[in-house]
Formats: structure tokens, C-alpha cells, sequence
């Protein structure tokens, strides 16, 4: 791999964005290392696009591996993800490690031990990028890269690409390798990919480019053995043989037809009007131009899906952290002498070490895991998490091939939902919802937002995230009193249905961004 060589071979020293440093408090602040010899204009020939990868996402020397926290200032990675190795052998050239909120914990990237990540640096009063992939998004919208990696665990690909007015792009939980990812909640952590345009995600995921060796590409077909979570090559078989896309290339004009579901639980009273007037406006283009079906569904466990989600990932969270203790892993806080009275060491290094967001959402999944409250809390949002699923399965056409299908229960269903037959309403191919409920807020709001009022820009990304299924943000016009701004229009597919959902994706990007 040529592009590893050269990064190899560069000078080890990086440029690291922090708060100590005055020119880039000035800046964007969305990358935490660099390598300076990502502006050499000699790139190897066979480096066909340039990447920038999240800081939880583990890469060797040159470049640190910090997930934006105290406690892992100083770590370099002996391994790198499988992910970033796949990449380098497509012909990336990695340009440095993006700013995050620590450990993936947020959704404005303001949680970082290297300071907040902003939008544009020459406004008065920034804007934030999302979180907690904000530094991956901003590089993606200043061109500075091709392409992106985040991490998307309840929205945090997705919630950016919004803010930002790039793609961005949650797989199938299992699609791709999360062998090197430095765990938030295991059971939700997906790598994500964010980009200008959606064809470049297409044909990584799917393959189909203009080569003879496209499909060779694919990342849907490979296997990780190092991960536990990776969907087995046969299963990635079969699940692609009940599926369009994958073993040749979508046909966008297929369009005309489909059905798309406007789930009404989604009109929420925070939703902004403009984002709601958007969101009616892209349905109609769809109907107008692709002859697509707009179909109200209902998604009935969405009300709880939140709270669920907030349940199930600290709890799993404060497990994963666990063993930052300053001795198995993390930077030791060497003002603490000794661990002989009751855990003076350990106690010291992870309040020295963690910021307050991660501290908060350890204690917080610590509390639901205590025989006092895990019946009450983790028991029964692990119930809703299964109710989430099942609602989706019982709106999308397709079945999810993991999984048996089950029928609605006709008295569970809003009146205003219309029945296609005895058997129940009409099902669809995707979903069509904004991503987030407003648009992006200046920095120095989020700042002072309760951690509650942050939770809040998760409402619409965390129900697909509980259920694993793909769902990707592209950019939606939206009419402002100042002006045309940019929100996040989210697509969420049935399980492995994630290359017809690109294909579908990439028509919508380019009919929404013409006029």
C-alpha cells in the first residue's frame, strides 16, 4: 500500500489543535492531528481520494489516537482499524485524526479536551458543526477531503451532515468492521462515512464505478473476523440476495413508484416550521418528478425511543470506560500517590481525566445497571428498543432477513392512518424525515444548553440506530427569512437494504439541489 508507505516514511511530528494554541482557537478547530505532509502536492498514484478519519477511530504512528480526551492525550494505537486498512488499500491518502466530542459522547462536538469544533471561523458568532463526527464534517464541507470516516452510535453521522450540508451516511449495524473502534455502546457503535455527494459512498459500499474492477471494491462483502459484530460472509450473502443493488447496479429511474413513509410521530411540536416546510416540499418533489408514493406510517415507539436510547448507551458505556483507570489504559494522574485507600489512584486519574459530559453518562449507565434500578431502567429499555424494531419491520415492505416478520395489531394504529386492505395500511420502501428537528444553533447557545436540551437533536437518528438499520442525511434546502439555509433530509431503509438506499439517496441529492 503505497499511500501507507508514504504516510510512513513522512515526518512524525503533528500539528495538534488545542485550546493552548491561539491560531487555531481562531479556526475551526476540527482537527486534533495532522501530518504536514498532507499538503505535499506529490500524491502516489495509486491515492484516488484523500481521508480524514475521527479521532476514536484507531490509526498507528504518525498519528495518536485520543477519542478527544485528557486520559488518552498521549496514546498511540499498536493497531489500526480495519476500516482505515481498507481505505488505505482503495487508494487513501490520509490527511490527519478530527476533532470529536470525547469518547463520541454528544451531538454539537463541544465535549472535546481540544475545544469545541465551529463551523465557520470567520462569523462573529460561530455556528456548530454537530457532534459528535464534527470535525469530520467540517473537513468533508471546506473540501479539505474527499471523504470521512465518523462514528454514528445514535445520530452522530448523520446529526453533522445535517449542520454542515454534507452527506452522511449510518450503515447496517455488522455491515462494516468496527475492529479498532475505540467503543462508546457496542451495541449501536456503527463506523459512518460522510461526503460531498453520495456517489462516492455508493461505490464504496456497493461498488459499480467506472472501472472493470469496481465491484472487487465492495465493502458490503468482506467479513472481519476480528469482529464479533461483523456479519458473517454467508449471512452477507443471503441478506444481498433479497436485496437490489449488490450484485449489479441500482437503477435510479427506478424511482418512479416507490413508496415513501412520512412517519407522523416525527411531527414533533419542537420541529421548526422551516424545517417541516422543507420536509413537505422534498415529499412533493418526490411525488412530482419520481412519481413516488407518499404514505403517512406510524412508528407508535418512537415517543420512547429517546428515553430508551439514553438508558441502554451509558449503561453500556460506563462498562466500555471501565478500564480506563490510569493503569490498564489512560494517562496516570501521577498527583495521586496510591489506590491503597479506597481507590484513591483510580478515582483521581478518571475525574482528572475524563471531562463532564463522559463522567455524567458513566454515572448515569452505572445507576441503570444497579440491582436497584436495572429492572426498571435497562430491563425495560431493552424492551422498548425491541418495540422500536418491530415498528419498522412492520411498515417496510421488505422483510428484515434476520428477523421473523410480524403483523400490526389493527387497534395499536392512529385513526388518520389509511388501511390498504383487511390486513393492515400500506407498506413502504423507506422513510422520509428531517434529520434533526432544527437547524444548526450558534455555538454559544449549545454552550450553555442543558445536557437534557442537547439530547433533544437526537430524536429523529436514535430510533434507526436502536434498530440497525441503514439511514443516511442529505442535504435539503430550507427557506429562511435570511436567506436559503441547509438542513438534514434523513432516508431510513429495512436492514441491508443499504444499496438501494444510496441509489435512491444520490437521486434525491441531485433533485433537491436543482431547482
Amino acid at each position: 500500500m503505497i499511500a501507507r508507505a508514504r504516510l510512513r516514511g513522512s515526518s512524525p511530528s503533528l500539528h495538534h489543535a488545542t485550546l493552548r494554541q491561539h491560531h487555531q482557537r481562531r479556526l475551526l478547530n476540527h482537527f486534533i492531528s495532522k501530518s504536514p505532509s498532507s499538503a505535499d502536492p506529490i500524491i502516489p498514484k495509486t491515492s484516488q481520494f484523500t481521508l480524514a478519519v475521527k479521532d476514536n477511530i484507531a490509526t498507528t504512528s504518525p498519528f495518536p489516537t485520543t477519542c478527544a480526551s485528557d486520559i488518552l492525550s498521549n496514546y498511540t494505537s499498536p493497531i489500526e482499524a480495519t476500516i482505515v486498512t481498507q481505505l488505505r488499500s482503495l487508494g487513501a491518502n490520509i490527511t490527519g485524526k478530527t476533532n470529536l466530542d470525547e469518547f463520541g459522547m454528544g451531538s454539537h462536538s463541544t465535549h472535546s479536551a481540544f475545544g469545541p469544533v465551529s463551523q465557520d471561523s470567520s462569523l462573529k458568532d460561530p455556528i456548530s458543526a454537530g457532534g459528535s463526527s464534527g470535525g469530520s464534517a467540517v473537513a468533508v464541507a471546506n473540501k479539505e477531503v474527499d471523504l470521512a470516516l465518523g462514528t454514528d452510535t445514535g445520530g452522530s453521522v448523520r446529526l453533522p451532515a445535517a449542520y454542515t450540508g454534507v452527506a452522511g451516511y449510518k450503515p447496517s449495524y455488522g455491515m462494516i468492521s468496527r475492529y479498532g473502534v475505540i467503543p462508546y455502546a457496542n451495541s449501536l457503535d456503527t463506523v459512518g462515512f460522510l461526503s460531498r455527494q453520495v456517489k462516492p459512498i455508493r461505490e464504496l459500499i456497493a461498488g459499480f464505478n467506472s472501472t472493470e474492477s469496481a465491484e472487487e471494491i465492495a465493502l458490503w462483502k468482506y467479513h472481519d473476523s476480528k469482529d464479533p459484530t461483523s456479519l458473517s460472509l454467508s449471512a452477507r450473502l443471503r441478506c444481498a440476495k433479497q436485496r437490489e443493488g449488490y450484485n449489479k447496479e441500482w437503477d435510479q429511474t427506478r424511482l418512479n413508484g416507490l413508496k415513501f413513509g412520512v412517519p407522523l410521530e416525527y411531527n414533533i411540536e419542537e420541529l421548526d416550521p422551516r424545517i417541516r416546510d422543507a420536509w413537505a416540499a422534498a415529499a412533493e418533489r418526490l411525488e412530482q418528478k419520481f412519481g413516488a408514493k407518499i404514505v403517512p406510517v406510524s412508528l407508535p415507539t418512537t415517543k420512547q425511543a429517546l428515553a430508551a436510547y439514553y438508558v441502554i448507551a451509558p449503561a453500556e458505556a460506563s462498562s466500555n470506560l471501565a478500564k480506563y483507570d490510569g493503569v490498564r489504559y489512560g494517562k496516570r494522574n501521577e498527583e495521586a500517590s496510591s489506590d491503597a485507600a479506597g481507590g484513591v489512584l483510580y478515582a483521581a486519574t478518571r475525574g482528572k481525566g475524563f471531562g463532564e459530559e463522559v463522567k455524567r453518562r458513566i454515572l448515569l449507565g452505572s445507576y441503570t445497571l444497579s440491582s436497584e434500578a436495572m429492572d426498571n431502567y435497562f430491563i425495560k429499555a431493552q424492551k422498548v428498543r425491541r418495540l422500536v424494531r418491530r415498528d419498522f419491520n412492520r411498515v417496510f415492505a421488505l422483510e428484515n432477513p434476520l428477523q421473523e416478520s410480524e403483523t400490526f395489531e389493527l387497534s395499536d394504529l392512529p385513526d388518520n392512518i389509511e388501511m390498504e386492505d383487511k390486513w393492515g395500511p400500506e407498506e413502504v420502501d423507506f422513510l422520509l424525515c428531517p434529520t434533526a428537528p432544527t437547524l444548526a444553533p450558534k455555538l454559544a447557545d449549545v454552550v450553555d444548553q442543558k445536557s437534557v436540551d442537547s439530547y433533544m437533536n437526537d430524536v429523529f437518528t436514535v430510533p434507526a440506530s436502536l434498530a440497525g438499520l441503514p439511514a443516511i442525511s442529505i442535504p435539503m434546502p430550507v427557506a429562511s427569512e435570511d436567506g436559503t439555509k441547509t438542513a438534514g433530509l434523513q432516508l431510513i431503509g429495512q436492514y441491508w437494504d443499504d444499496a438501494r438506499l444510496l441509489g435512491v439517496a444520490e437521486a434525491m441529492s441531485k433533485s433537491l439541489q436543482t431547482k
